[in-house]
């Protein structure tokens, strides 16, 4: 499955082109070469005596690396191509690529090669909502290389262009007269750097250290991989998903200025190549058994950024954490509340989760020692300001009512909450899962306090608020006449009732009672909500129910990973391991780079998944869920300072092998076999 894109990143820096190397944007296409939320070129196309080039084929060598080879016309079988030409890209301390023209002929040829260069300096959201520049462009040819520019007071953005080869350069881009003997060959090397506002390097001002050239990525590659647990299994798809994954977490990785050279995972390609507080939270849970150190930054550089004061543009309160930061033109001055901004109302409990998740697997406690003020600041928002409603529940209602979101859970788009009859919900919203997470996040803080705060007393507080909440959700939550939970509360209180995905986040978070989880199994792997690949976020025969639709309907891999945690959490191991068969067979159709989320479409209708038209790939928390669903299907906890298996691998794994697995116990194996199939 392909949206005939390639795609090139390294963290923040991204280059998405056509399938012959060109870059030729339109003003809502994200395609270009990006860095830190601005697109430094709009057109990059190549042409060969004024005829642009076609593809024959592209190659991803590496996340950082393609390999296009183009012809200067269309084949024909009655035409040979006398002309072919390969470009070598590769993306890291710039932009660069290596053009080689070859010559198929037995006599000589002159060719006139021309790259066409613009920029249109978008912010990323432009993109998304067309405006006007309010800045100034400007253009210069300085000893060879071609200077674009745009200013707007001191927000200033450039990108470079300069060549190996000799060239005449415009203010359109450059120009290469050739001579090519007979089947001989002629390369240049062109590189392209994003500068900001000082004349360095832009990575190098807001990351603290500059790119890295091919081979020290290529390097970095390997120590990742090697660093890494060691899958062996029977199943061709999951060894390559496993690999791709861990590949796309490496290319997803982002520096911060202020993680002194650690990263944490950003969320997607393209629209979402930013730090995100949910994203990189559940990121990180899902490869805590495979990369531990991604959650430790997150946790640090999370609590740097946690909210301090009331701000209705950014939506910031004491203790909360954020939701997204920005580094745009738009950002800068303050026409977006990226800054960062703080509309998400689970990033906050999530954050208590996942400190307790890092100890329980690390042995980490001086890091828990270290947040506890960061952790207490996280609970206490929970009551104080994420009950806004006054009645022990987590709410959102948007406080910038000109461009925050409405939405502030997960199904954060416009129509993502609703009634099963498709009425949308009205605000202030309290989603199930919310609910979930702040139970989970006070049993966990719980712990934390008990263990290594040293105060039982507010240990005890929390679990009996707990308590209290999980008896309160059970008896507001749960829909009578359809035998599980809404999806929501509206304002005035009523139940929104439509049957979603959400109930099998309340799973893993351990707020459903037992005596109903075998009715919220059934649901999920009941055929309105089960695709045959996966859970759809909404059910069929709910009003506002689509196939297609970006939260009501299509399948998301990693709400299907946590679901299939929850699902093992309550016993329910072969419907675990279903999803688990589900999403690592559609995993196979986008050779093994699961997309943020695909069509909901049966399978028996489809017979392979439909990818959703603008979904983020690669995607965090995508590319965590095989490593979460080999969690799941090997049954992987921390007990003490031991790893404790308790392997439940569906029939099409076979043996699933994990070698090196780090941890409080220092490193470990796991191995798990398929039980034959029942009849």
């Amino acid at each position: 499955m392909s949206d005939g894109l390639v795609r090139l990143l390294d963290g923040n820096t991204f280059v998405v082109s056509e399938e012959n190397g060109d870059i030729d944007a339109s003003p809502t296409i994200p395609t270009g070469l990006f860095s830190f939320d601005t697109r430094f070129l709009s057109k990059w196309t190549l042409s060969i005596n004024g005829k642009r080039v076609s593809p024959l084929s592209a190659e991803e060598v590496e996340y950082f690396e393609a390999r296009f080879f183009v012809v200067a016309t269309v084949p024909t079988p009655l035409v040979d191509t006398r002309v072919s030409a390969i470009r070598e890209r590769s993306i890291g301390e710039s932009f660069t690529e290596r053009l080689t023209v070859i010559n198929h002929e037995a006599e000589a040829i002159d060719l006139q090669v021309r790259i066409d260069v613009e920029s249109d300096f978008a912010d990323l959201f432009e993109i998304k909502d067309v405006r006007n520049k309010s800045g100034s462009y400007y253009t210069r040819i300085e000893d060879g290389c071609l200077r674009l520019g745009y200013q707007r007071e001191t927000f200033c953005r450039e990108t470079l262009v300069s060549s190996t080869a000799p060239v005449r350069v415009d203010e359109q881009g450059l120009t290469y007269d050739v001579q090519l003997e007979p089947h001989g060959q002629w390369a240049t090397e062109v590189q392209v750097r994003a500068l900001g506002a000082d004349g360095r390097d832009l990575r190098e001002s807001l990351q603290g250290r500059p790119g890295r050239a091919s081979r020290q990525l290529r390097q970095d590659l390997d120590r990742w991989l090697a660093e890494a647990p060691r899958l062996t299994c029977d199943s061709p798809t999951l060894a390559t998903t496993y690999r791709r994954s861990l590949a796309d977490l490496a290319a997803l990785r982002f520096m911060p200025l202020t993680a002194g050279g650690h990263a944490l995972p950003a969320a997607g390609l393209p629209w979402f190549m930013a730090i995100f507080g949910r994203d990189s939270i559940l990121t990180s849970l899902q490869t805590l058994p495979f990369t531990p150190d991604l959650a430790a930054t997150t946790l640090r550089l999370l609590a740097l950024t946690q909210g301090n004061v009331l701000d209705d543009f950014r939506e910031e309160e004491p203790g909360k954490i954020l939701h997204e930061l920005r580094y745009g033109e738009t950002t800068g001055f303050e026409e977006q509340p990226h800054s960062p901004y703080y509309g998400s109302a689970d990033s906050t409990p999530l954050y208590v989760i996942l400190l307790d998740e890092y100890e329980r697997w690390t042995g980490d406690a001086a890091t828990v020692r270290l947040l506890e003020r960061s952790a207490r600041a996280a609970l206490h928002w929970i009551d104080e300001y994420g009950d806004i409603m006054g009645d022990g529940y987590v709410w959102y209602q948007r406080r910038n009512t000109r461009n925050g979101l409405e939405n502030q859970c997960w199904k954060d788009s416009w129509d993502g909450v609703s009634f099963r009859d498709g009425r949308l919900a009205g605000l202030p919203r309290a989603t199930c899962e919310l609910q979930g997470y702040a139970y989970d996040a006070k049993i966990r803080g719980a712990r934390l306090a008990r263990q290594f705060w040293n105060d039982p007393t507010y240990a005890d507080r929390l679990e009996r608020e707990a308590a209290e909440l999980k008896q309160r959700f059970n008896r507001d939550f749960w829909v009578t006449d359809g035998e599980y939970y809404a999806l929501a509360l509206d304002g005035e209180g009523r139940q929104v009732d439509a049957l979603s995905s959400n109930i099998g986040h309340l799973l893993w978070s351990g707020i459903v009672e037992e005596s109903r989880a075998a009715k919220i199994a059934e649901h999920l792997l009941g055929p309105r909500l089960f695709s045959g690949w996966g859970v759809r976020t909404l059910a069929e025969g709910q009003g506002r129910y689509n196939p297609i639709g970006y939260h009501v309907g299509t399948v998301w891999p990693f709400d299907n990973a946590f679901i299939a945690w929850g699902l093992r959490r309550y016993g329910f191991t072969d419907e675990a391991g279903r999803i688990a068969e589900g999403i690592i067979d559609a995993a196979e159709f986008f050779q093994g780079r699961l997309p943020e989320a695909f069509g909901g479409y049966h399978r028996t209708l489809t017979r392979y998944p439909v990818l959703y038209p603008t979904a983020c790939s690669p995607q965090a928390w995508s590319t965590g869920t095989p490593l979460l669903l080999l969690r799941t299907m090997l049954g992987m906890e921390p007990r003490g300072n031991h790893l404790v298996t308790r392997p439940a691998v569906p029939p099409s794994m076979g043996r699933i092998q994990l070698f090196n697995i780090p941890g409080r116990w220092g490193r470990a194996g796991a191995l798990g076999r398929a039980r034959p199939e029942r009849h």
